[in-house]
């Protein structure tokens, strides 16, 4: 268990910056005529600004994740989370945040853009946390590190108690992204927002719920941690369409669920299939809705693929992904295609 002073680690001037307050904040209730906002008066549907703090939204989804609407952050995709904690807790050329590698490349692009210094530790061969070394990579400098979990590329999730380790010892934030926890049977970190006040989880509609396009990313953490991000997040970052959507798919659970059932059960099919491969050498351990294959030589293999129509990634540039496809669990009909022009090559 950890509590720490979330103050201390903010930057000085976003602790001493007073936030814009836009039309809607400063008047949220219901009226008949609306003349604040300096909006076209014609109704088109989409004439007037959206909710900036999207209250319906945060208290369904608060429902489903069994949080309060106070300890969410919605953002468009995970990715402006993500900028908005490295902008609020990283002071530019000074502060450092640590990315275990392989993951997800968008920690380095933000920490980059608002010229935070990297430091990075591989991951162990099997892809989970080599405590030893994170240990030895953060400083009195690191202000966060971030966990992907199920990660990306490789698949698999972190060792809960592994990370738990992290939260103990660690005296800043630490990220854990659940982008992919709806494909695996555990409950993710959320049960334990109670215990650590440093932990910040991003979670996405973009995966299982099947919403990619609409870009809604969802952030959970202590109520301070929100508020600091509330203070520097643009005032209308979610669309009011983007709202209604989510609000009407989240209803939608039980078919979330349904596709998540079907997912898994490709995985396994699509699995057994890659195996019989000639060239494809190992699959590693998924608990996502994708593979990473290694194969006898991933380039010329994605090329004709490409020429074939299907597109898959190809993560052999990536440390410790040496020839390695990541490929996407289909349809039924699409990974059959794929297994069907694999055999031909």
């Amino acid at each position: 268990m950890n509590k720490i002073d979330i103050s201390s680690l903010v930057r000085e001037n976003v602790k001493s910056l007073k936030p814009y307050s836009s039309a809607r904040d400063e008047y949220q209730g219901a009226a008949s005529v609306y003349l604040d906002a300096n909006e076209n008066p014609f109704d088109t549907g989409y004439n007037r600004y959206p909710d900036p703090q999207q209250l319906k939204l945060k208290e369904q989804i608060a429902k489903i994740k069994n949080v309060h609407q106070n300890q969410i952050l919605l953002g468009n995709g995970s990715d402006e989370p993500i900028d908005l904690l490295i902008r609020a807790f990283c002071e530019p050329h000074k502060d450092n945040v640590v990315i275990p590698q392989p993951t997800y490349g968008m920690y380095t692009v933000s920490a980059n853009v608002n010229a935070v210094k990297i430091k990075t530790v591989n991951l162990s061969s099997e892809f989970d946390i080599d405590l030893g070394a994170l240990e030895q990579t953060w400083d009195a400098n690191t202000k966060i590190i971030f966990l992907c979990s199920p990660n990306n590329p490789s698949g698999n999730l972190l060792t809960e108690r592994k990370i738990r380790q992290v939260l103990d010892k660690f005296n800043g934030l630490v990220v854990v992204d659940e982008a992919y926890i709806d494909f695996t049977s555990s409950a993710g970190f959320v049960p334990y927002l109670k215990d650590y006040n440093n932990l910040v989880i991003l979670q996405t509609l973009s995966k299982a719920w099947g919403l990619a396009s609409l870009r809604l990313g969802i952030c959970i953490a202590h109520v301070g941690v929100i508020n600091v991000l509330n203070k520097i997040k643009p005032p209308y970052n979610i669309s009011d369409l983007t709202q209604r959507v989510a609000l009407e798919h989240l209803s939608k659970e039980a078919l979330k669920n349904n596709w998540v059932k079907e997912i898994l059960a490709e995985r396994e099919v699509l699995q057994k299939q890659l195996l019989t491969i000639g060239f494809v050498e190992k699959i590693y351990p998924s608990d996502a809705n994708f593979l990473l294959v290694k194969v006898t030589a991933a380039k010329e293999t994605y090329m004709k693929l490409v020429e074939k129509g299907i597109i898959v990634r190809d993560r052999s540039a990536v440390v410790l992904c040496d020839n390695c496809l990541r490929i996407t669990v289909g349809t039924k009909e699409e990974n059959k295609t794929l297994i069907e022009s694999l055999r031909k090559l």
